[in-house]
């Protein structure tokens, strides 16, 4: 085992000892120690109640104390190393969280001992413990066998787990995407029977656990685990909706696998900590997992056997839009996803006949900061098995980003504006703040996306000879 984190752990136990308090190690922190996973963040529980236990906390965390959870049973510290490293510790009285069955907030109740404790946790991989100062390794529910096997099972009945806390059925599918653990049969059965009881559960306590298995390693894993379970259709619907049989003929590939596939392929994508495009990036594989959710709403069954889904782009976007504030994700996570969902299909065109200049600069304008995001959800969502077809699209797509490259050295695209702002339209035309003076400033950047950046004398030229089409003193 890998004992970086303990002499801080040792060392708290021993002030709670002196004390006559139990201290253990709980949850994660011991399933990483077995997983040779390295952990700052320590979480233990302890016979003691928090208004005594608090003073020793405050004294062994000399860099940071919180309490923010409290009502919970939960206190927290953080000290820092030498070397810099941050050591955060959260300590919780013994308990069991009981719901009752309408409600969304666990009611809090004190236990007396560690097995009790362990035994009201969501997984047996997270019900083990290891006693400080003694180190003793407790397992009362065999989860160092489950962590060996990869097997996520509850330490009670799994329908009294569920009922208990029904966001342990979210979790459970976050594991496979971040341990990549299966799901035990008798615990995988009890969640599809009660996938209702998630509905109880707050839209962000819900969008963290998505959020998470997003980020995690094997985020395909977890989103199939989510639709297997029947979870996906009370929390995330459009995504299950995707399971679509195109034709009796099945020569269309099914919506649902190919948006795995290219979720795989964006994840693939993601750069480095220096690139673009840092991995992991909630945004884009959001994007990757949404980017055809308007294909249900928008299929069509055509003349000759053919499926078509015009507008899927747009209707996805607005699809996308409703879901993700369901979700109560952030504004900016909201409108950035929702833009690559519905400029997802913009590149298509190039392959067929290359863009001029002026194309190209509106593609990114348009794209904005989600320029390398839309690229690489464009290149991860051309699935074609045909090799020759996939060899044009590639070759298509870096030309196209050559060109914006050598654009780029020309002029800034970050910060495109007419040639003439708005105060000079108005001095110009002799205006008025009003309609107008927005439509000659749209004109005026339209023309510098057609032509990109020229004299201002030319610029002028052509605002005047527009004003003069338009004006209605003309």
């Amino acid at each position: 085992m890998d004992f970086e984190v303990w002499p801080e752990a040792i060392e708290l136990g021993r002030m709670f000892a002196e004390h006559g308090y139990e201290l253990a190690l709980v949850g994660g922190p011991v399933r990483d120690l077995l997983l040779h996973r390295r952990s700052h963040d320590l979480d233990f529980c302890s016979s003691a109640r928090p208004e005594q236990f608090e003073p020793i906390l405050r004294r062994w965390g000399h860099d940071g104390f919180w309490d923010m959870g409290r009502k919970f049973g939960t206190l927290g510290a953080m000290r820092r190393r030498p070397d810099g490293t941050e050591v955060k510790v959260e300590v919780t009285t013994y308990r069991s969280d009981t719901y009752e069955p309408d409600s969304r907030k666990p009611e809090v109740n004190y236990g007396d001992s560690l097995e009790g404790d362990l035994s009201r946790r969501d997984f047996t991989v997270n019900a083990m413990a290891l006693r400080v100062p003694e180190l003793e390794f407790v397992d009362p529910f065999g989860g160092a066998n489950d962590l060996a096997k990869g097997v996520l099972r509850t330490p009670v009945d799994p329908s009294q787990s569920f009922d208990d806390d029904p966001l342990r059925m979210m979790r459970a599918v976050r594991f496979v995407a971040q341990l990549g653990f299966r799901i035990a049969p008798d615990t995988a059965e009890a969640i599809c029977r009660m996938a209702d009881r998630i509905d109880i559960v707050s839209a962000e306590r819900v969008r963290d656990e998505l959020v998470k298995l997003l980020l995690s390693d094997r985020p395909r894993a977890g989103v199939e685990a989510l639709v297997e379970s029947g979870l996906a259709d009370r929390v995330f619907p459009e995504i299950p909706a995707l399971q679509l049989e195109l034709d009796e003929h099945h020569r269309h590939k099914d919506v649902f696998e190919h948006t795995m596939i290219v979720l795989d392929r964006a994840v693939a994508l993601e750069t480095g900590p220096d690139g673009p495009v840092p991995a992991p990036d909630l945004t884009l594989r959001l994007a990757a997992l949404m980017h055809d959710i308007g294909k249900p709403k928008t299929r069509r069954f055509e003349p000759g056997g053919k499926v078509s889904f015009h507008h899927h782009d747009a209707v996805g976007a607005k699809l996308t839009r409703k879901r993700l504030k369901a979700l109560r994700f952030d504004h900016h996570i909201i409108d950035d996803v929702s833009d690559l969902v519905e400029l997802h299909l913009r590149f298509h065109g190039y392959v067929d006949e290359p863009w001029t200049d002026s194309a190209v600069r509106r593609y990114v304008k348009d794209a904005g900061h989600l320029y390398e995001r839309l690229n690489r959800l464009t290149r991860a969502d051309a699935t074609t098995q045909n090799k020759r077809k996939a060899q044009i699209f590639a070759s298509a797509m870096d030309e196209m980003e050559q060109r914006v490259k050598d654009l780029k050295e020309k002029e800034d695209f970050d910060a495109i504006r007419p040639d003439v702002d708005g105060n000079e339209i108005m001095a110009l035309l002799d205006l008025k703040p009003g309609p107008m003076v927005g439509r000659a400033y749209k004109h005026m950047l339209e023309y510098r996306l057609d032509n990109g950046p020229v004299d201002h004398d030319v610029a002028v030229a052509e605002l005047r000879r527009w004003y003069a089409e338009v004006s209605p003193q003309a």
